[in-house]
């Protein structure tokens, strides 16, 4: 099975990178790599409640990241490999426009 992840940025740049099921972290390896890349950016929730659920990591963290990150092919395979483990579904769309994350 193929998995994918495509980042639309703001300023209408998209980045995707698509790759085997085999690849794909665990849930928990997904998560925790989120979280390590959410505190080492110093990115802020997105809930007033401060409460961060795994998918406002995987938009905060793509915003945060920018095409700087984004560009780095070795970066961009670490966050798919990450976000699709993490919300355990093979596709994910971010916009960092709208802030949303859609499967």
């Amino acid at each position: 099975m193929r998995n994918e992840v495509r980042v639309l940025l703001e300023d209408g740049q998209e980045f995707v990178h698509g790759f085997d099921s085999a690849e794909a972290m665990s849930n928990e390896d997904g998560r925790r790599w989120l979280d390590q890349e959410f505190l080492r950016m110093d990115c802020e929730p997105l809930r007033a409640s401060g409460k961060v659920l795994i998918v406002d990591k995987v938009v905060v963290v793509a915003k945060a990241a920018g095409a700087q990150l984004l560009g780095d092919a070795q970066w961009l395979a670490q966050f798919a490999r990450a976000s699709v483990g993490a919300v355990g579904r093979p596709t994910v769309l971010v916009n960092t426009k709208a802030m949303t994350a859609s499967f």
